[in-house]
């Protein structure tokens, strides 16, 4: 895979939603271009809330009378019938909303003298956008970038003469509370809000700023040229230079908490202390000599991932409006999907930073849609579902650190609500690991009452673990999550009178609905096959961890007898693998939720011929796509079956430009379909990034598979790409494959061990099996 994948847009941006990302995990930048060149700039520590939050909103629910003994009574309602009732007591568990992610600031470059609209090209293998401007005549080219390294975002002008006149301004949509101008560089204070409450709490005041938690931050600009630089009220004016260099840094009490939450650090550090971070980090990135050199060496060695060159075409610059958006090659098109969103994950997901929200790390609005939270009965899931099979092990560490706050907040969670052991988190989730559920008393329980939502999140990381073969990652980071997540399903899971075995109760299948015996929606049921699905997996996997660290753990006789009396997935009497625990009508039987194939993708559960066949007439009564990441997930569920028309046609709808007003919030019914907006952020629509992530997860999945032993080999290639290559894709157990393709079928597979161990793998391809040794830090090839 020689040359670089580059994309073009030939103007600059007029809105958001046509400019182009950046990011190093901890600053986000959208990129607008041209002679007024806005570059929207987020910190992913930037939350509204504070530490507290979690703890404190705890307390009022269990003060409010939450708690164990009301449980009792929500589950004997639902035994008795009287589901009016049990969802009352159980909206009782609901908590306010988890927090908001907000936009941080915005910079400014003013550049006198450009003519025409200068073209944006983003480099998607070394993380930076360039243009080519014509100054008063001049050439000049201005490269933008974030910079791992140096912690900073870098603006770099270089022009063939003393052209440029600059204005730099600095400014913020959250509430300034300082400002120092000077020749230099620009620092801008700011404190952001205490609470936010998210867009469906209209009663509740927007932000509040004033609270016991001083969220204060900083931006610092530092600025060198071989001009003349001096400041002009609110702006830094540079004039006559041909050299600019422009180094933007963060800092945040917030992010002194993200760092080191148990430490005094982030409670006693002075406002001073804290801009002071900043304005050192931006004048010393000034002084890195091999700054973008650097940058180019991390991303390659970090954040590169697996390449993908569908049809054979890869390398070179490729329009977006007319060779992606409205391209002709389909091959091109899913090369570049697969490879953006292995590109954003890389650049909004960073070891020491945050987990991608719902926006990844690119947020402008105030109040964004769904709080730009992590929404974990799919979502933040979903942003990670690639991860382990691009190879993007760096980008992959976030998640585990928000895990871990979850744990943190949700043993107390589990033990006061539930009565249970280990710890618990729902559908909801911000920077502060809220792990309540959310709802205020008035969230319908079908999003707001799921406890699952930690359990699903585990098994993220059990795939991570599972694809690189590392012992240490499992016993260091992975157990110990897990283990508690067991403790806690262990302890829901409750006996069933009627058929001696176990269950979950109360049980929703997330934001699905079914018809309830008067003929009215109903959420709450008993043992859906989300929850079923899900606890299995986990408790097996639990098993499995014990057998490989080589535990005495007397936690596995516990999980074995639980197992032994858990039910199985199920088939009704239409065929389809059922959603609920009995033959119940779907209120809405096109719902953009797929909770019951959890079971077949990202799990492993579907694993006979009936069940195949149930899951199958399951996605073909759902019906096509609907938003970005429900496209995703059909696609990656239509290639975990085989069926590469029906995955291909997915992908197809998926492409579709999205031309309607991209900030209106449309009905989650599926009557309006999401797809591609114009810098390819896939769209709920409002814009959602889980559905670019799912898609380079997806299309790896109709590539590669490696399940229950073996690895196979192109199980879903559609007629349509019958020719092309991937190289670096991972499998299970510490494999990366090199893979090329002719006519529909394999032309070389070679296997690489990355963890220093032999490997003896059965590879399907076709009808044919074959069994390949694969020697410590060595590779084999089948062709």
């Amino acid at each position: 895979m020689t040359g670089n994948l580059r994309l073009s847009w030939s103007a600059p941006a007029r809105e958001w939603v046509e400019a182009i990302p950046l990011g190093n995990g901890r600053i986000g930048a959208m990129v607008f271009g041209g002679a007024r060149a806005r570059i929207q700039v987020n910190d992913a520590t930037i939350w509204s809330g504070h530490p507290d939050g979690p703890a404190e909103a705890l307390d009022a629910v269990v003060a409010a009378g939450a708690g164990p003994e009301r449980l009792a009574e929500v589950r004997a309602a639902i035994d008795a019938g009287d589901l009016r009732r049990a969802e009352a007591l159980v909206m009782t568990f609901e908590g306010r909303y988890s927090q908001e992610y907000l936009p941080f600031v915005d910079l400014t470059l003013d550049t006198h003298g450009v003519r025409g609209e200068p073209a944006r090209i983003l480099d998607l293998d070394e993380s930076h956008v360039t243009e080519r401007l014509d100054v008063a005549g001049s050439a000049v080219t201005r490269r933008t970038f974030v910079s791992a390294p140096a912690r900073c975002l870098f603006v770099e002008y270089i022009a063939d003469g003393p052209v440029l006149d600059v204005d730099v301004a600095l400014t913020t949509p959250l509430r300034a509370v300082g400002r120092d101008v000077a020749a230099a560089g620009i620092t801008l204070d700011l404190v952001a809000p205490v609470d936010g409450a998210p867009l469906h709490e209209p009663g509740e005041p927007a932000h509040v700023y004033d609270g016991g938690f001083d969220h204060f931050a900083t931006a610092a600009l530092a600025v060198h040229s071989d001009g003349t630089q001096g400041r002009d009220g609110d702006y830094l004016r540079v004039r006559g230079a041909s050299r600019l260099l422009i180094a933007l840094s963060t800092s945040s009490r917030a992010g002194l908490w993200w760092d080191g939450p148990d430490g005094a650090d982030w409670r006693t550090s002075s406002r001073e202390e804290i801009r002071e971070r900043a304005r050192t980090t931006a004048r010393a990135a000034l002084a890195r000599a091999e700054r973008f050199t650097e940058h180019v060496a991390d991303i390659r060695d970090h954040v590169s991932g697996a390449r993908f060159a569908i049809g054979g075409r890869r390398a070179g610059t490729w329009d977006v409006h007319r060779d992606v958006l409205h391209g002709a090659d389909e091959g091109l098109r899913a090369t570049v999907l697969a490879e953006y969103g292995r590109y954003l994950l890389g650049a909004s997901s960073r070891a020491g930073g945050p987990a991608a929200n719902l926006q990844g790390i690119w947020n402008q609005d105030l109040r964004p849609p769904w709080s730009s939270n992590y929404t974990i009965n799919i979502n933040t899931q979903m942003n990670y579902w690639p991860a382990p099979v691009v190879g993007l092990d760096d980008p992959a560490a976030p998640l585990a650190a928000l895990v871990r706050r979850l744990r943190d907040n949700g043993t107390e969670v589990a033990r006061r609500l539930y009565g249970a052991r280990g710890w618990v988190a729902h559908h909801n989730s911000d920077l502060w690991g809220w792990s309540l559920p959310v709802g205020m008393g008035h969230g319908a329980p079908s999003w707001a009452i799921w406890m699952m939502g930690g359990v699903w999140l585990t098994h993220n990381l059990w795939d991570r673990y599972e694809f690189s073969g590392d012992r240490a990652l499992l016993s260091e980071t992975v157990w110990p999550l897990l283990r508690g997540a067991a403790l806690f399903c262990l302890d829901w899971i409750v006996d069933d009178p009627a058929t001696g075995g176990l269950r979950t109760t109360p049980s929703t299948s997330p934001e699905n609905l079914y018809v309830g015996p008067d003929g009215r929606p109903e959420a709450l049921s008993v043992s859906t096959a989300a929850d079923i699905a899900l606890i299995r997996s986990l408790l097996q996997r639990a098993r499995v961890a014990i057998a490989d660290l080589g535990l005495a753990d007397p936690l596995d006789a516990e999980l074995a007898k639980a197992l032994d009396r858990l039910p199985s997935l199920t088939v009704g009497a239409d065929g389809r693998l059922r959603e609920w625990s009995a033959d119940l009508m779907d209120e809405d039987p096109r719902h953009r939720h797929l909770s019951p194939l959890v079971a077949l993708y990202p799990l492993d559960l579907v694993d006979t011929p009936s069940l195949s066949a149930a899951a199958r007439r399951f996605l073909d009564a759902r019906g096509p796509g609907a938003m970005g990441w429900s496209w995703a997930w059909k696609v990656a569920l239509r290639a975990r079956l085989g069926d590469a028309a029906q995955a291909r046609a997915l992908l197809l709808e998926a492409f579709t430009p999205f031309d309607r007003d991209h900030q209106a919030h449309a009905p989650v019914d599926g009557s309006q379909w999401g797809g591609l907006l114009p810098n390819l952020f896939s769209t709920h629509p409002p814009v959602q990034l889980d559905g670019n992530y799912g898609f380079t997860a997806a299309i790896a999945e109709m590539l590669v598979q490696s399940h229950r032993g073996r690895v196979e080999l192109l199980p879903a290639l559609p007629a349509e790409w019958p020719h092309g290559r991937v190289t670096g894709l991972r499998v299970r157990g510490g494999l990366a494959v090199d893979l090329s393709w002719v006519g529909g079928a394999v032309e070389s597979a070679v296997f690489r061990d990355l963890r220093g161990a032999p490997h003896q793998v059965v590879v399907a391809h076709g009808d044919r099996l074959s069994e390949l040794d694969v020697p410590a830090h060595g590779a084999a090839a089948l062709s």
